[in-house]
């Protein structure tokens, strides 16, 4: 009888286990095609700064409407706060060929530079267009000039892809993000 119990148990925990499937989706950051040269040796990303919608773990869409849609079972791969900063860092070490590192900083010396990013918006919308809006700021360590900027950038996508394809779009953008703030605020 307890085998019974032990199969009967098993089967339904599957059942459960199949209902409540969660797809995860990564970033992956195109590949390179530039190298930009800027006026620092090395840049700490400290601080990204999302909107609420952006930091959650769902991946938001803004309808046509205006209204904001998400779905409990279509997540960001990772904290999308922390994978921003990490797909920044990346994308701006692999642009610059300098040493560059998201927070906490890693190295003994400290940065030249510090790069700090407040995002008015970061979303998909269900016509193709994933968009980022906001504000960085460049702190130098030891004085020198400081900048701040503005950025408003776009990319297209294939809305029919899905989640996949908003995914793909995400690390397109941070990337023309990234060659925006080289050429803009770390030259």
């Amino acid at each position: 009888m307890n085998a019974l119990k032990t199969i009967a148990t098993l089967g339904f925990a599957l059942a459960l286990a199949a209902c409540g499937s969660v797809d995860r989706y990564a970033v992956t950051i195109p590949p390179v095609t530039e190298t930009v040269r800027i006026a620092f040796r090395s840049v700490e990303v400290r601080d990204v700064s999302l909107p609420s919608y952006a930091a959650a773990d769902e991946i938001h869409i803004r309808k046509n409407d205006g209204t904001l849609v998400s779905s409990s079972d279509q997540l960001w791969a990772d904290a999308p706060e922390r994978a921003v900063a990490l797909e920044l860092s990346e994308s701006l070490s692999r642009l610059t060929n300098r040493r560059i590192a998201s927070e906490p900083w890693p190295f003994e010396a400290y940065p030249d530079a510090r790069l700090e990013l407040r995002f008015a918006e970061l979303l998909a919308t269900e016509t193709g267009q994933f968009r980022a809006t906001g504000q960085y700021f460049v702190a130098v360590t030891g004085g020198g000039r400081e900048r701040s900027g503005l950025f408003d950038q776009t990319v297209t996508f294939d809305p029919k892809s899905g989640p996949a394809g908003i995914a793909a779009a995400r690390g397109q953008l941070i990337l023309k993000l990234a060659e925006f703030i080289a050429k803009d605020g770390l030259m």
